[in-house]
């Protein structure tokens, strides 16, 4: 694969180049194409593996293209991660809302064993952390969703 093509798709079309907040970029964009494919459950499942296969095969390549441990610039992971957040969620105004900024906490904050991830080589280390924060944030709002209407 090319060096243009890899950091096309690691950057997620360039939006990790961006000056400020990349990753919440990137996530915003994920929560797009979540919406985007919420209609068709097979669509959306092969659209999130798509994006996960892709991120294994650039993000470590990156990564030694620039020479740098898990660099910024490279948000992929973001997307993928946001993805699995959103999976199987009922997408309204406040499960969006929500959802994505639980997902960006648990991006940033890398709680246990989401910490032992990162700290893994190359594509691993980039990719795993966010996908343990998507299912993590999948996991809370698929609960959540069922505490409240059981209250309700």
């Amino acid at each position: 694969m090319s060096k243009e093509i890899i950091k096309l798709l690691s950057t997620f079309f360039y939006l990790g180049n961006m000056p400020v907040a990349p990753g919440t970029l990137a996530s915003f964009a994920g929560m797009l194409l979540a919406i985007t494919f919420s209609s068709s459950t097979p669509i959306y499942i092969i659209a999130t593996l798509g994006v996960i296969f892709l991120g294994f095969q650039v993000s470590g390549q990156m990564e030694k293209i620039l020479k740098k441990k898990d660099p910024s610039c490279v948000v992929i992971d973001e997307v993928a991660g946001i993805l699995i957040a959103f999976f199987a969620l009922p997408l309204s105004p406040a499960i969006l809302i929500v959802t994505f900024f639980l997902f960006r906490a648990f991006d940033m904050f890398k709680i246990y064993p989401v910490n032992k991830f990162e700290a893994m080589e190359g594509s691993t280390g980039i990719m795993m952390d966010d996908l343990v924060a998507g299912v993590y944030t999948n996991l809370v709002m698929q609960l959540a969703i069922r505490w409240t209407h059981l209250i309700s």
